[in-house]
């Protein structure tokens, strides 16, 4: 059986669980990381010699980099579907998988400084910087999502879970935000698969 490391509140985590979930997979997860140790001990670090999570052991085929791990997951058992079948349509999923990221950086200031900073020790001008840019970073996903219903064309593929999650934690931390109307009906579509909302959204940011 597949076996996923990691904590549910991990942003890379997530991006495991969700795929695993769209794919319909039978698998354990296994606490590791920050309050659940684990991932430091010598048997995680020969499984991951970065000591982060996720980790992921397919029966016996073990794998770090949460992007790298939807990627497999999609190509094993999404062949055509949430790993798409043309050239393009992957490396078009995979620009956006991987231009997450930048929007995870966008955001940094804003979650660590609204989520694990005591409010008496927070930077309000690094939070606002950090919304500014979150919410530039939204203006792009806009303007591609006037063109396709979801990032890598009119399907949903892997491409659309990292940045999914993202969003997430923009939604909830910036309700005052730049209009985005095609992001708003494209992030509409996405929260509704039962994936997202059994594993992203029952899920405090934290």
């Amino acid at each position: 059986m597949l076996r996923i490391w990691g904590r549910v509140n991990s942003v890379n985590v997530k991006k495991a669980l969700w795929a695993a979930e769209e794919l319909g997979l039978r698998y354990e997860r296994i606490d590791a990381g920050m309050q659940f140790g684990l991932n430091k001990t010598p048997q995680y670090l020969r499984m991951n010699p970065t000591g982060l999570v996720p980790t992921i052991d397919d029966d016996g085929f073990v794998l770090w980099e949460s992007h790298t791990i939807v990627r497999y997951l999609a190509a094993k058992h999404g062949a055509g579907t949430l790993c798409p079948a043309s050239l393009q349509a992957r490396a078009d999923a995979e620009r956006w998988m991987d231009w997450a990221y930048t929007f995870q950086g966008a955001m940094r200031n804003v979650f660590w400084g609204l989520i694990r900073t005591p409010p008496e020790k927070r930077d309000p001008n690094a939070i606002a910087a950090g919304k500014e840019k979150s919410m530039a970073a939204a203006k792009i996903m806009d303007a591609q999502l006037g063109k396709t219903q979801f990032l890598a064309g009119n399907d949903f593929s892997y491409g659309d879970i990292p940045v999914g999650i993202m969003i997430y934690r923009y939604t909830q931390l910036i309700p005052e935000r730049t209009a985005t109307p095609n992001l708003d009906r494209w992030y509409a579509a996405i929260s509704a698969r039962p994936a997202f909302k059994e594993q992203i959204a029952v899920v405090p940011l934290s």
